[in-house]
């Protein structure tokens, strides 16, 4: 088995693209939730709340021939995959492109507006919306092909389009491609694009928060007063490279990935199951062959819903007991879907490296349905950890846990 390490990291957040920018906002403990008020259109929609990216904008150098394919979903994932491979200094590296780099990427889903299209020919018969690249922007893997196409991989592409646990999927599936030998090198990561259906999804099972004229005080994970998530946006690419090819050329090690677990609860579409959910994290530890002790603080998963949060934390504490400091980074920046496991591996990794991990902003009164745990509020928490694990849980529940090991 080959040792995996992150050489490279980058993504567009609704707190920015780079992380002393979000640091600084973690600090003064700020979320991104906005009232969005277009959403008024939507007649039966209850939720008027999302943490939408800051004035994105298409970047110039970008070739018209690669963008044709993309919708924003993709151009999110495009523009992290860059920052990250600037970051691991292999932006123009030849090596890349000659087999040794594959692509991990997912989303929930693929662009909206080519859907849209498409509903219009089935509605009314006509078909001038549609164009040629309608299908490869709102295809399931638009973003693992947009990925690879921009630089010319041409190692195994691996899609993800598996909702809220798109991210950490792709980033456990490059893992285990690098361990066993199938690739040098690895993008991994996760994207969303925020729109009005992939909100509905949560609406129509009264699961987002209507804290609309408090947009500040949502989403609460954990909370007793939580009354469901927001809806986010954004991307994030971990660079996963091979140890040795790491050493060798000089690299800057972020983190190593020593453990990976995922499961399903083949049980229920949207309802989670706790006892499942710790399996994951126990295969996880196998994976990483380590002890629970091991673990010094776990990134929740953490939406804001009222089953979801009380299975996670019951199935964190039947793993860990109630010493764990945990906490969840989308109090933050909301829901990302897809891309919230790559998102979080980012900021889990740039938090161990600093050793202050940040609290759950409006955890003021802890459900006391959730499982006894040590949710980090306040300042947030000092914690010299060699290890961490971060969490994501999808519908259909499928279960996903990351374990990061600190860089010596």
């Amino acid at each position: 088995m080959k040792r995996v390490v992150i050489t490279g990291m980058g993504g567009v957040t609704a707190l920015g693209d780079n992380w002393p920018d979000i640091e600084c906002a973690l600090h003064l403990k700020r979320n991104a939730v906005k009232r969005i008020d277009e959403w008024d259109f939507y007649q039966s929609l209850h939720t008027r709340l999302a943490c939408p990216l800051p004035g994105f904008t298409q970047p110039a150098h970008y070739p018209r021939k690669k963008l044709r394919s993309m919708g924003p979903v993709s151009m999110y994932a495009v523009r992290a995959s860059e920052m990250a491979l600037a970051d691991a200094g292999l932006a123009t590296d030849a090596s890349i492109a000659d087999g040794r780099m594959g692509v991990a990427y997912g989303s929930s889903s693929g662009s909206v507006e080519p859907i849209r299209a498409f509903g219009k020919m089935l509605d009314t018969g006509l078909m001038g919306d549609v164009t040629s690249n309608s299908y490869v922007q709102m295809m399931p893997h638009t973003t693992a092909v947009n990925v690879g196409l921009f630089w010319d991989l041409k190692g195994r592409i691996v899609p993800t389009s598996c909702a809220c646990a798109s991210g950490s999927q792709a980033i456990g599936y490059a893992y285990e491609t690098i361990a066993y030998g199938k690739q040098t090198m690895m993008l991994a990561g996760g994207a969303e694009e925020l729109s009005g259906p992939a909100v509905a999804v949560f609406d129509t099972l009264y699961a987002t928060s209507t804290r609309n004229d408090d947009p500040h005080l949502t989403p609460r994970p954990f909370d007793k007063a939580r009354d469901g998530l927001v809806v986010g946006e954004g991307a994030a690419t971990l660079v996963l490279e091979e140890y040795e090819h790491a050493v060798a050329r000089g690299a800057r090690i972020h983190a190593e990935i020593v453990g990976f677990g995922c499961n399903s609860d083949g049980a229920h579409m949207t309802q989670p199951t706790a006892e499942t959910m710790a399996l994951a994290m126990q295969l996880a530890l196998s994976d990483a062959q380590l002890d629970a002790n091991a673990i010094e603080y776990v990134n929740a998963h953490g939406t804001s819903t009222d089953l979801g949060d009380v299975a996670e934390s019951r199935a964190t504490a039947q793993v860990f007991g109630k010493r764990m400091p945990i906490s969840s980074l989308k109090s933050y920046i909301g829901h990302t879907l897809g891309a919230c496991g790559a998102i979080e591996a980012w900021w889990t990794i740039e938090m161990m490296k600093r050793n202050w991990f940040a609290p759950t902003l409006n955890l003021t009164d802890v459900d006391p349905a959730c499982a006894p745990l040590d949710y980090i509020g306040g300042d947030g928490r000092r914690i010299d950890a060699e290890y961490v694990m971060s969490n994501n849980f999808a519908f259909g529940g499928v279960n996903t846990s990351l374990i990061f090991r600190r860089a010596a």
